[in-house]
Parts: C-alpha cells; sequence; structure tokens
C-alpha cells in the first residue's frame, strides 16, 4: 500500500477509535464533563495526564526545536519537566483535597471572592487559547503534511475533528480517548527512534544512542558538532541561545508556567482521593519521561539526517534540487520547506551563510519528516502521522475543556445564573468550547511563533497569574483577597504589554509597539520569558497591597490549614 493511502488509514482508524470512545464515555451530567465523575484510576489518570500534558510541543516541536538551537533547547527540557514535578508536589494534592471543579472555583473559595473568581478566568481563558493556538499550529503541521493540502486546509480539518470528540465527551470522554492518544502517541514516537538510532550507531536504545559511535568510528553528537560547525551553525552541543539571565528567566517561566496551567491541575480532581492524586501523579512522571529522555535523541539524529541528506558531506557535490527526495517534494506541498536557486547551478545549498538557498526549514516539521528522511517503512511513517495529530488533538481537548468550565461553570453558574439547571449549564459547556475552537482556529491561521514558542508564551502568562495566587493560597494564611486580586492582575498585565510590544496586540505583528525600543529590552529577557518577570511583580504587589486591607476571615483560615495537612 502506498505512503498516503496508508497514513490515511492508519490515521482514519485512530480517529474513530477517539470518536467511539467519546460517543461511549459522552458525559450525561456537569460531574462527568468536568471531573470524569471522580472516580478515574491513578494509573490511568496518569496516562491520560501525560497525553493532555505532552502537546503538540512536546511530540511535534520540541524536538525541532532542540535539533535547532542544540544545548539552547534544553531550557524546554528543564522548564517542563521540572514544571510538572513542582506541580505534582505543592500544587496538585492540596487542590485534589479541597475537591472543587475548577480552578477559579478554588481562587474563588480561598479568596472569599467572586471578583477573584472572575479575574482568575479571565487569565485562565487568556492562558489556555494562547496554547490553543500552539496546538493549533501543530495541527495545522500534521494534516497539512498526511492530507496533502496547504497548512490552512489541514487545520481546518484538525478543527472539525476536536470539536467532534472534545464537544461531545467532556472531560470523561476526553480521559479515555487521552489514554488512547498516550499509548499512540508513545509508540509513534519511540519506534522511529529505535530504528533510526540502530541504522545510525548500531544501538536500538535511541537515549544510549546519542552517545554512540558511527560507523566511520567518530561519536555521533561530534560528528554533528563539526557538520554544523563548517555550514556556518553554532555548535550544536555547546552553544547556548540565550545568556545565562535569559535562560534562567525561560526555564523558571516555563516551570511555574506547567504549575500553574488549569487544564493539567484539572486532571487531579477526576481521582477518587488525595492518595489517589498522588498516585497518579507519580505514574505521570513515569509515562511523561519515556518522551523526554528519547525526545534529545530524535531532534540529534533528526538533524544529522536532514543535513547529511542535503549536504552531503561524503560526496562531491550537493542534493541536486531535481533528485530531491520525495519527503521533501511533500513538505514543500505544506508551504512549510521552501528552496530558491540562488545561483541557479541547480543544488541545494544549505547553510548559515548569504548563499543559504533553504530559505524555510520549519522547526515544526522535523519530528514528522524525520522518519521519510530516514527511509523508514512507510507504516512507520503513518504511525508517526497518527502520533503528532494524537499529541495536538489530546491537549487541545484538555485546554479546550478548561476554558469551557471556566465560562460556564465559574462565570454562568458561579457569578451570573447560579440557579442555572445542570443540563442549561453542560448546553453552555459545549457552546463556549465551540466558540474557543473557532477564536483558536483564528490565531493558529496565524500563529505567533513555532508550536513550543506559542505554547512558552502561554505558560507564562500562567506563571504570571494563575501560579502566585494558587501558591499564596495553600501556603500563606494571610493573603487576603486585595492582594490576590491586584496580584493577578499586575502579573498578567505586565507580562501581557511586554508580549504585545514584541508580538503584536493579539499576536497580530502589525500592532507590535516597542516604539524605538530595542527587542528584549528588560535586561535581554525574551517575550517568551518574560513570565517569570510577571510571577515576580504578582507576588510583590499582591504582598504590598495585602497590607492595606484587613486579614482573611477565620474559616478562610481553618480552610487553608485543613488542605495542608496530609
Amino acid at each position: 500500500m502506498e505512503l498516503q493511502s496508508l497514513t490515511l488509514l492508519i490515521v482514519g482508524l485512530t480517529f474513530a477509535v477517539y470518536i467511539v470512545i467519546a460517543f461511549w464515555a459522552r458525559a450525561k451530567s456537569t460531574n462527568e464533563f468536568y471531573v470524569a465523575g471522580g472516580d478515574i484510576h491513578p494509573v490511568a489518570n496518569g496516562m491520560a495526564t501525560a497525553a493532555d500534558w505532552m502537546s503538540a510541543a512536546s511530540f511535534i516541536s520540541m524536538a525541532g526545536l532542540i535539533s535547532f538551537f542544540g544545548y539552547g533547547g534544553s531550557v524546554f527540557l528543564m522548564g517542563w519537566t521540572g514544571g510538572y514535578v513542582l506541580l505534582a508536589l505543592l500544587l496538585a494534592p492540596y487542590l485534589r483535597k479541597h475537591g472543587t471543579f475548577t480552578v477559579p472555583e478554588f481562587i474563588s473559595d480561598r479568596y472569599y471572592s467572586k471578583t477573584a473568581r472572575v479575574v482568575a478566568v479571565l487569565c485562565l481563558i487568556i492562558a489556555s487559547v494562547t496554547y490553543v493556538i500552539g496546538q493549533m499550529k501543530g495541527i495545522g503541521v500534521a494534516f497539512s503534511r498526511f492530507l496533502e493540502v496547504d497548512y490552512d486546509q489541514g487545520l481546518m480539518v484538525g478543527m472539525v475533528i476536536v470539536f467532534i470528540y472534545a464537544v461531545m465527551g467532556g472531560m470523561k470522554g476526553i480521559t479515555y480517548t487521552q489514554i488512547a492518544q498516550y499509548v499512540i502517541m508513545i509508540i509513534a514516537y519511540t519506534i522511529p527512534a529505535i530504528f533510526i538510532s540502530f541504522m545510525l550507531t548500531g544501538n536500538p536504545i535511541p537515549q544510549i544512542g546519542l552517545g554512540s559511535q558511527l560507523s566511520d568510528g567518530t561519536y555521533l553528537l561530534d560528528k554533528l558538532d563539526k557538520i554544523v560547525s563548517d555550514l556556518g551553525f553554532n555548535e550544536y552541543t555547546t552553544s547556548p541561545r540565550l545568556s545565562l539571565l535569559n535562560m534562567f528567566f525561560y526555564t523558571l517561566s516555563l516551570m511555574i508556567g506547567t504549575a500553574g496551567l488549569p487544564h493539567v491541575i484539572m486532571r487531579f480532581f477526576t481521582v477518587p482521593s488525595v492518595k489517589a492524586a498522588r498516585a497518579s501523579a507519580g505514574w505521570a512522571l513515569v509515562f511523561i519521561a519515556v518522551l523526554y529522555t528519547t525526545a534529545p535523541a530524535v531532534a540529534a539524529m533528526a538533524r544529522y539526517n536532514l543535513l547529511t541528506t542535503i549536504e552531503r558531506p561524503n560526496d562531491s557535490s550537493n542534493l541536486p534540487y531535481t533528485e530531491r527526495p520525495s519527503w521533501f517534494k511533500n513538505w514543500e506541498k505544506t508551504g512549510l520547506l521552501k528552496f530558491n536557486d540562488k545561483n541557479s547551478d541547480g543544488l541545494i545549498q544549505y547553510n548559515n551563510f548569504e548563499s543559504n538557498e533553504m530559505i524555510k526549514v520549519d522547526r515544526d516539521i522535523m519530528v514528522l519528516a524525520n522518519p521519510e528522511i530516514a527511509n523508514l517503512p512507510s507504516w512507520v511513517i503513518a504511525l508517526v502521522a497518527a502520533g503528532g495529530i494524537a499529541a495536538a488533538l489530546s491537549t487541545a481537548a484538555g485546554l479546550l475543556l478548561a476554558i469551557a468550565s471556566s465560562i460556564s461553570h465559574d462565570l454562568l453558574k458561579g457569578v451570573f445564573r447560579p440557579n442555572i439547571s445542570e443540563k442549561n449549564e453542560l448546553r453552555a459547556s459545549r457552546v463556549a468550547m465551540a466558540a474557543s475552537i473557532v477564536v483558536a482556529g483564528y490565531f493558529g491561521f496565524n500563529p505567533p511563533d513555532f508550536a513550543a514558542g506559542t505554547v512558552a508564551l502561554a505558560f507564562g502568562l500562567a506563571a504570571s497569574s494563575l501560579f502566585p495566587a494558587l501558591m499564596m493560597g495553600i501556603f500563606s494564611k494571610s493573603m487576603n483577597k486585595e492582594g490576590a486580586i491586584a496580584g493577578m492582575l499586575a502579573g498578567i498585565s505586565v507580562t501581557l504589554i511586554y508580549v504585545f510590544q514584541h508580538k503584536g496586540i493579539m499576536f497580530v505583528q502589525s500592532t507590535s509597539f516597542l516604539n524605538g525600543m530595542e527587542p528584549n529590552w528588560f535586561f535581554g529577557i525574551e517575550p517568551n520569558a518574560f513570565g517569570a518577570i510577571g510571577a515576580i511583580f504578582n507576588f510583590i504587589t499582591a504582598y504590598f497591597v495585602s497590607k492595606k486591607f484587613p486579614a482573611p476571615p477565620e474559616n478562610v483560615v481553618k480552610m487553608v490549614l485543613k488542605i495542608r495537612k496530609p
């Protein structure tokens, strides 16, 4: 069977599984829609959490960024894994013990204020929609290649699929769908890595293959360092992309952003007890580690295969454009790979000099293109397509649910219509989710960055707004509603202003307003890393404002102490 047909078959079968599961586990009550009935097994929830968290950014984009940044891409590995540990240890068990449906609901209870709830909803929507834009970028990349259409058409198809199973199933449907997606995702990520590692180094374990020798006796990383240096790129293993200060804040922003992301926190509301929440967090770390320890090997091998295929260092000349392989032609159709023959010699020059003719190599194509570049069997290529799509869809669904629940449960029921019926609340959730898909899809047509870069922005927004409020809500008895509200508003405002300065208002680049200021003017810190600075503003503002107003009531102090008891 030809590749296109096989890909459509495998991807179609996975879609059928998702939709069948969503229909089987469709939510019939708000309890099932928001927290899957609260009776999910810790191992199952750990797997679903891993799928929810390992988004298009992790599966598609992270290894692609590491491929091009090398050592400089380590901020994503450090930030995201460290952040999950932070979430699992410092927040998830305590929030589960409180036993609410959503993060804004906890903030409302802890800070005894509907205003705090509304502000938390606002912050959640801003961060989650930005995150979904990153998933939409991943969905568009995956669908465009494997349906052989342009990026925009691929994105439209992905939006329809997300709509069908996320709107129908709610958290219950999404949880069981994500278990299936994790299985597909991890098989799709590791099998090509095993194949390529064995082909290049003779070692089938990618984590070990990364440090192994090639057939000519040189070590893979040494060879890669030489190739990229000769072509004018930064050395792969040693060159930082950012200053030390920037790397620190980038990593910190990703860490605390991870800990503040509502769609992951909601996962721990679906298990029956605090003990189960802790066990679930541990299992999720195990499932996540499989991908995150494989990603550096995938990144290095993908970069090596790409450069040696085009530049052909062991041959007398570069790859002729007329002899470009099928993977090159396929990705050209998507618009994510572009060649311009500047010297009209018919050969492809790919370097970091003025003579470079590969005018666009989108970072987000590396993982999906890697099996094709390595000439792996068609079924492996098709499997990777299914895995990439599963990664993007799983996280998009979780985020959309977080947005929908914040609008229907926190705003509609919690503030404006407290007597709304369960049926109407469920309907409102589904309408909100559908609207969110449309909004995220709109921005997905012109994303502000690569998938991982866009996700980093979302993590920064969560870090600057929700994380400090949650931390102070659990570990401070004296923080009052005025301080928390002021802190959230200050944190997200400062971060948004800095991001919009660089990326444009609502990520429309033409509306950026640096106004003569140098990019990254605040101590050289990138907008993607500014969330940590926003969090500092949040903490400081909250502290000083809280001193001007009365302490929290006694019942709130007792609630905090109760939450903190093991």
